[in-house]
């Protein structure tokens, strides 16, 4: 079993909204027919693995790292989308995971999600305009028909679109315009929270800064707190607060967002850096040296997961490595660090 992971402290002066212990998401590989007459054992992956997280108020953390890593698993686990393996969900204080259905309705409400692919999350029988008004209808926000109408209106200026794009279809919009839509429906019961699953790395560069800009004012507009999801690190850069590098479902190193970019410490944080596309020379880092892919079988595991493709691997990594702090609110999980 991997080692659970101490508690980080949340950044001075704020308060987290969400927190995880020991989060955990194991899922059973199907088996052919074959194994299951020979009583073979069905095989098993991690993950998301033994995963402690702060998310302070109004802020936003950044969770990157490479496809695969259990990135979008997590954020689904947090929101109670997929049911955790083991380990609590914390959300303004009240366990999220242990509350009875009329309760988790009513939290819902604070707790929302944008998907990477707006078009699949989108009715493609229902107007924009049905769309936002059916999640107002069902969440009794607004009482009659008028006033939906009246929010729905707003709910569209909000994210950039106008009273003409509630009669149109999920088809008849481009990809920023129905992510903006997207958006617009997870602003529609007025969260706290919200889960930014992958939610540019779709569309066009000069589109990704758009919809980055709209998440900010909103943000700062709403006092929202976003759990950003990405593998796009220049994007994170710019919108995040904190970040957590995730590796096969741990975090593997945790700093504000300055302080990760400026002094790495984890060889794994250091490769996804290196991998930044840069036009300045002078801004380049030394090309990586990490080879091969994910391999799901360390996933919980004991030792450090990333040690079959890390060029300064050692005889320690066969053991858990320890989690301590770097330095301000910087945290690393590494050997090297010890």
């Amino acid at each position: 079993m991997t080692a659970n992971l101490g508690a980080k402290p949340a950044l001075p002066g704020t308060e987290p909204l969400v927190v995880t212990r020991g989060l955990r998401r194991t899922f059973t590989l199907p088996q052919d027919g074959w194994a299951r007459l020979r009583g073979e054992p069905a095989a098993q992956v991690v993950a998301v693995a033994d995963l402690n997280l702060e998310i302070p108020r109004r802020t936003t953390v950044a969770l990157v790292g490479e496809s695969g890593c259990g990135k979008s698993t997590a954020g689904r686990c947090i929101l109670g989308l997929i049911e955790p393996s083991a380990g609590s969900v914390h959300f303004d204080g009240e366990a999220v995971l242990a509350t009875n259905s009329q309760s988790f309705r009513a939290l819902r409400r604070r707790m929302q999600i944008i998907f990477q692919d707006p078009y699949s999350s989108l009715n493609p029988r229902q107007t924009a305009g049905q769309m936002l008004a059916e999640v107002l209808a069902f969440h009794q926000l607004s009482p009659s028909r008028a006033e939906r109408q009246q929010r729905v209106r707003a709910l569209l200026a909000q994210v950039g679109l106008n009273a003409v794009h509630a009669e149109r279809y999920p088809h008849e919009f481009s990809g920023g315009q129905r992510q903006r839509l997207g958006i617009a429906r997870a602003l529609a019961v007025e969260p706290q929270f919200i889960v930014c699953d992958e939610p540019v790395s779709a569309l066009d560069v000069s589109v990704q800064a758009q919809i980055i800009n709209l998440l900010e004012d909103l943000q700062a507009a709403h006092g929202l707190t976003y759990l950003f999801i990405s593998h796009d690190l220049s994007v994170v850069h710019h919108i995040s607060r904190v970040v957590a590098v995730m590796y096969l479902g741990q975090i593997v190193e945790q700093a504000p967002t300055e302080e990760l970019f400026a002094q790495p410490h984890h060889p794994y944080t250091r490769a996804l850096l290196a991998a930044i596309p840069r036009l300045e020379v002078s801004q380049r880092r030394p090309p990586s040296q990490v080879r091969g892919e994910l391999a799901a079988e360390l996933a919980g595991q004991q030792g450090c997961s990333f040690r079959n493709r890390c060029p300064q691997a050692m005889a320690q990594c066969e053991a858990d490595p320890p989690w301590q702090a770097v330095g301000a609110g910087h945290w690393s999980r590494c050997w090297l660090d010890s």
